[in-house]
């Protein structure tokens, strides 16, 4: 059976007593933990999340995925890929349940909820001072939580999925990668990776993904849609004015009017207007058509950790 074959040769399942490492549960456990379903957080292609709590009280978000048939490679993927992982910006597994078709991840409950929620919610507030900061601290540790998967970890990790709705923001609003359910694992030393057909959400895929044309696929194709993120996030933030067509490409039109944009946020401060402008910059880096025209993530950290006059637009390559 491919799980049992898996399972056994995870990093953390023989012989190990490190309480960090993510514990089987039964799902009796987890119908239980979340008091039989009865506090859902949302709903997705995949599944829904369930609020719950571990024995000892500890809150936790309970992915149940949509049952099905098949040997569990996909699942095991992702509890294989985020049991490689430690870091402050990528979710914490505590746990997981893969019996029969009833498959279910454990992770810790991020009480704020997901980026998309708080970039276009509701309750999301418009750019004052402290708003730009939080979505600046936001966006640099979503680039370290990166820089992490793609250089950190013995193995490399490609996440393929990055969107605002796989970013989670605990109550301190530090940002966590989550759902590598698409997630792709590759020796450090390979910088072309093999996957058939495209994988990600539409909007936040890398044109190479759909054709190779564009070069090969690789963890630029994380930048990409981190890219996509960043602009969102800007563009979420800011009501702009304009006589152009409001079906204009946002990229394009951030490009072309990058001056007139930042400078609507001088009203604010120049501290603020610098973060906005190298968020901006740094963002239209990373969606470059070709991945040789985007920055690895250790780049974007650069470019962010340096002055925005520093920096410059890239190629209209978009």
């Amino acid at each position: 059976m491919w799980y049992k074959k898996h399972y056994d040769k995870m990093p953390w399942h023989r012989g190990s007593t490190n309480a960090s490492h993510p514990r089987r549960y039964t799902y009796s456990e987890v119908r239980k933990m979340t008091k039989y379903f009865s506090h859902k957080l949302g709903q997705s292609g995949y599944g829904a999340v369930y609020r719950g709590n571990l024995p000892h009280g500890r809150e936790v978000a309970v992915k149940m995925l949509k049952d099905t048939e098949g040997d569990g490679e996909e699942f095991m993927n992702e509890v294989g890929s985020i049991s490689r992982t430690s870091h402050v910006n990528v979710v914490t597994l505590l746990g997981f349940c893969l019996q029969s078709s009833k498959r279910a991840l454990i992770y810790a409950y991020m009480s704020t909820g997901s980026l998309e929620k708080y970039t276009f919610g509701s309750n999301s507030v418009e750019g004052d001072n402290k708003t730009w900061e939080r979505l600046f601290d936001i966006f640099i540790g979503i680039a370290r939580g990166l820089e992490y998967l793609h250089n950190g970890c013995n193995t490399r990790i490609v996440h393929f999925d990055i969107k605002p709705q796989n970013i989670l923001l605990d109550q301190d609003f530090c940002p966590k990668i989550s759902d590598f359910g698409l997630a792709k694992l590759c020796q450090q030393k390979e910088s072309k990776i093999s996957i058939a057909g495209a994988r990600g959400t539409i909007g936040y895929i890398a044109p190479e993904v759909f054709s190779r044309n564009y070069g090969g696929v690789s963890s630029k194709s994380d930048v990409y849609s981190y890219g996509m993120v960043a602009l969102e996030m800007v563009g979420a933030r800011k009501q702009i004015e304009s006589s152009t067509d409001s079906s204009q490409y946002f990229p394009q039109w951030l490009y072309d009017n990058l001056d007139q944009f930042c400078g609507a946020t001088c009203e604010i401060s120049s501290n603020i207007t610098e973060l906005v402008r190298k968020m901006t910059i740094v963002g239209l880096w990373c969606i470059q058509f070709t991945p040789v025209g985007r920055p690895s993530m250790s780049k974007v950290l650069e470019m962010l950790e340096s002055s925005s006059t520093d920096l410059h637009l890239p190629p209209k390559g978009f």
